[in-house]
């Protein structure tokens, strides 16, 4: 395994095999006859802010599966269909039909509980495609496609999604307590980290060790490479901004070194629009790497 150390494009060729072998035990995304039939959820929770805030965080990191709609995997609108008929609030199956219900308003006006609904498509028409329920300074929480997955995204870190936003939608009942949201930490865990080991029957120590993963694509923000793992203080930072990073691990003159990145994004201008704002307050050396 031949690992460029040269600033600019990184190239570790087999980082993305082993994330398909870490993923190969979730359901199938998008099953050749998908379940149609749409499961009304029961009933278990008065409908307020700190209901729907335990149920976002039990449900963190279940599978995503189309056309599903709980309880133990969903698709995006499933996700939010649950959330709230799981309270006694009926809103719409499919996000479309969510988009064009509830009160409408503006993305400064977001509080906890609200819906954002999104074009995905590769070539944005206006349509709605996607929808996740937003918790505050940002973030959002959403069954995602592209992560098969429920996580959290933040729109103010995440130029994909902040460019994709079509319309808000608010469905919580007005009055109810709101959740108070510190500024720079999270009161609710981030997509849980999972520890990928590869068998020690199977391993190669040459072979890099995907050691956190998040979702698809190429480039990423290098914050640096390092002897050992990075100071826990430096991951925290850069989960409190609304970052995702990954750690890939690999020997070098018996020496363990540990690559920190941020991101994946699809695309490399993705990852450019963030580059000043990682070195301004994650690390001023940081800078831009591409793994296939």
């Amino acid at each position: 395994m031949k690992v460029n150390f040269i600033r600019g494009i990184t190239y570790l060729s087999l980082a993305s095999s082993l994330l398909l072998l870490l993923t190969a035990c979730k359901p199938d995304p998008f099953p050749k006859n998908p379940n149609y039939a749409i499961k009304k959820p029961l009933i278990k929770y008065e409908p307020n802010k700190n209901n729907l805030d335990k149920m976002v965080k039990e449900l963190q990191g279940r599978p995503y599966v189309w056309a599903e709609e709980g309880p133990n995997q969903f698709d995006c609108s499933g996700f939010t269909y649950y959330l709230y008929g799981s309270m006694g609030i009926e809103i719409p199956r499919v996000a479309r039909e969510q988009a064009k219900k509830g009160n409408e308003i503006k993305m400064h006006e977001l509080i906890y509980g609200d819906l954002i609904f999104f074009d995905t498509d590769k070539i944005p028409k206006g349509k709605i495609t996607h929808v996740g329920m937003y918790l505050g300074n940002g973030w959002f929480t959403h069954a995602s496609a592209k992560e098969y997955e429920i996580v959290y995204s933040n729109l103010n870190t995440s130029p994909y999604y902040k460019k994709r936003v079509r319309i808000c939608r608010r469905y919580l009942p007005a009055g109810q307590k709101k959740i108070v949201m510190k500024d720079t930490q999270k009161p609710w865990r981030t997509k849980k980290e999972i520890q990928s080991k590869v068998s020690s029957a199977t391993a190669d120590t040459t072979v890099p060790k995907v050691t956190k993963k998040h979702g698809l694509g190429n480039f990423f923000v290098q914050v640096g490479s390092f002897t050992g793992k990075p100071k826990v203080a430096l991951l925290n930072k850069i989960t409190r901004a609304g970052y995702h990073y990954k750690l890939i691990e690999f020997p070098i003159n018996g020496k363990q070194i540990s690559k920190l990145l941020i991101g994946p994004y699809r695309k490399r201008s993705d990852a450019v629009e963030l580059l000043g704002h990682i070195q301004k307050h994650i690390h001023k050396d940081a800078f831009i790497a591409e793994i296939r």
